[in-house]
């Protein structure tokens, strides 16, 4: 057995399967045990699957699992951003009116140059502050890794991107919890709460949960909106592409940015944006989009399971508290610009 196991794996593909096999092995344990959890427990799946890996980092440093484990935080994770086109189509959207639109972009685009100005305060670094606000503006982890994917690689880049997705899941789920009763305080209605819970929390199952605490009205227009801000993801990411490599062509670094000598979208952006326009074309079967959603959320928690894994706990303490009250200091800014919104529309 052990003869054929080698004779096949002179094959190429057959070789890289043997050599990313035992690194994506163990993320996909993480991912289940995660899920189990999750699903029989409650709480955030995403949560459960950072901390989880966040335990199995000694494995990181053996040379068997690391190629499998650095696969799936780079592939498997722009796959995951890829497959979250099939769950949107553009008449959805337009179909909220002009107020939130306008008003969920001027949200993204003053939380992103809050996030940055508000990091070099801090003393965090512009990019760390790109990269927190783009999580907290669009779609929480998903905008946090696909942002990851373009941004130039740093000593501290794999554990500033795992504090970002650790916190702004952690918001997202407090936000879920707290936001419902907020807009029943101030007495909105079922429309005007789906537009502020789906214009403010981040993750799209956070947003499902916090609108169905409401009616089933909310829910839908709260996902309507939500949709509205993933789908903002491929100019912001784009664009930040776009900056950082001009950056790097000034500085006479291009080696340090990933896919420097790429197109400046990257290809699974690209594949982002053809799934909408299929999906609004009405060329996408309902079932086939249905398991590319599920495809997307499997390859999603895959990698964030992976970067939990790939990023010791040690080295993310060091980052101290700055991070976090960016964080939070973006969440409640993108919070105040919808209320203002929906307060004084009524």
């Amino acid at each position: 057995m052990h003869a054929l196991l080698l004779r096949a794996g002179r094959h190429p593909w057959c070789e890289c399967f043997l050599r990313l096999w035992p690194g994506s092995a163990l993320a996909l344990v993480v991912m289940l045990a995660a899920t189990f959890i999750s699903e029989h427990y409650g709480g955030p799946q995403l949560l459960y699957a950072l901390f989880f890996g966040l335990a199995f980092h000694f494995l990181y440093d053996n040379a068997r699992c690391r190629p499998g484990i650095d696969w799936c935080t780079r592939f498997v994770l722009r796959a995951g951003v890829a497959l979250l086109g099939a769950s949107m189509t553009a008449g959805q959207i337009g179909a909220l009116g002009i107020g939130p639109l306008a008003v969920a972009t001027g949200g993204v685009a003053s939380t992103v140059l809050l996030g940055a100005w508000l990091a070099r305060r801090f003393g965090a670094g512009t990019d760390f502050g790109l990269l927190c606000a783009s999580a907290v503006s669009i779609c929480g982890a998903s905008a946090a890794l696909a942002v990851s994917a373009v941004m130039p690689k740093g000593p501290g880049s794999e554990r500033q991107t795992l504090l970002a997705v650790v916190g702004v899941t952690s918001l997202s789920t407090l936000a879920m919890i707290l936001y419902p009763g907020i807009a029943r305080l101030l007495g909105l209605s079922d429309v005007a709460a789906g537009i502020f819970l789906g214009g403010t929390i981040h993750d799209v199952a956070q947003v499902v949960g916090a609108g169905l605490m409401i009616s089933h009205t909310a829910a839908d227009t709260a996902v309507l909106v939500k949709l509205f801000r993933v789908a903002l993801l491929v100019p912001l990411v784009a664009g930040l592409a776009w900056y950082w490599r001009r950056r790097a062509h000034r500085a006479g670094e291009t080696g340090a940015l990933p896919g420097a000598r790429s197109a400046l979208v990257p290809a699974f952006l690209l594949a982002f944006i053809a799934l909408v326009l299929v999906n609004s074309a009405g060329l996408l079967p309902s079932a086939l989009g249905e398991v590319m959603s599920l495809a997307s959320r499997f390859c999603l928690v895959l990698a964030i399971a992976a970067l939990g894994i790939k990023t010791s706990f040690e080295e993310l303490v060091k980052l101290g508290w700055h991070p976090l009250a960016l964080l939070l200091i973006d969440t409640l800014w993108l919070a105040l610009i919808f209320l203002g919104y929906l307060l004084l529309r009524h």
